[in-house]
């Protein structure tokens, strides 16, 4: 599975200079939060595939227009042709606002999720907007990484953690791919990158072996289509 994750800045490849070549072969698009919904909606059109999103601590804006054609997976476990997809966005919380948690409310997300895992029999990759505290975050609250995300990669231990928010400029020492312990790569999306996932790295589509999300799958496959089974 070609998916193209994007993050922070709207890639001027992209969209100013735009190509079809540029989105050939991709089937998943996923944003890690504060992009435009503009954008959000050409590359969904363009693209002409899913496009799944958590929201950044600068999306606000989504309330009064969010990008049409578009998913939002906050607080939800999306299966996306077999591959089980959680998102939790936001950043820490430094001004009163939207999208914004301390490291207790994050916490709290967490194990909402993680009980919702449960019947979904894990997760194979997991969107946020911040880092995991360590994994590439930076000193200063607003950028500060949560704790708690590396709770939960070592419980559920996804292949993946995409996420934004830290952008390239921020620090000398950006680095776009990163080693967990739990064994999740975790990927700084800043701008766009292209993630090549093989489809043996996770079950098939209705072969988790949850019996009651297996089987949940397949009856909702009858009335929403193919692999598109949120919890």
């Amino acid at each position: 599975m070609k998916v193209l994750v994007i993050a922070d800045v709207e890639s001027k490849s992209l969209w100013d200079y735009y190509t079809p070549d540029k989105l050939e072969g991709v089937d998943l698009i996923i944003s890690c939060g504060d992009l435009s919904s503009r954008y959000l909606e050409f590359l969904v059109t363009l693209g002409n595939c899913t496009l799944l999103y958590v929201r950044g601590n600068h999306d606000a804006r989504y309330d009064k227009n969010p990008p049409s054609g578009c998913v939002c997976i906050e607080n939800m476990i999306y299966n996306h042709r077999g591959m089980r997809i959680a998102g939790l966005g936001g950043s820490r919380k430094y001004k009163e606002g939207p999208d914004m948690y301390t490291e207790k409310e994050m916490a709290s997300r967490v194990r909402r999720l993680r009980r919702k895992a449960r019947f979904t029999g894990g997760i194979d990759l997991l969107v946020t907007h911040a880092p995991p505290a360590g994994y590439g975050d930076l000193e200063d609250l607003p950028h500060r990484g949560f704790a708690c995300f590396n709770d939960l990669l070592m419980k559920l231990r996804p292949a993946y953690l995409l996420h934004g928010h830290v952008h390239k400029n921020y620090t000398r020492g950006f680095e776009r791919r990163r080693s967990h312990p739990s064994g999740a790569v975790i990927i700084n999306a800043y701008e766009s990158c292209i993630l090549e996932i093989a489809d043996d790295a996770f079950p098939s589509f209705g072969e988790t072996g949850s019996f009651l999300y297996d089987r949940y799958c397949r009856t909702m496959e009858k009335f929403r289509g193919f692999g598109h089974n949120p919890v």
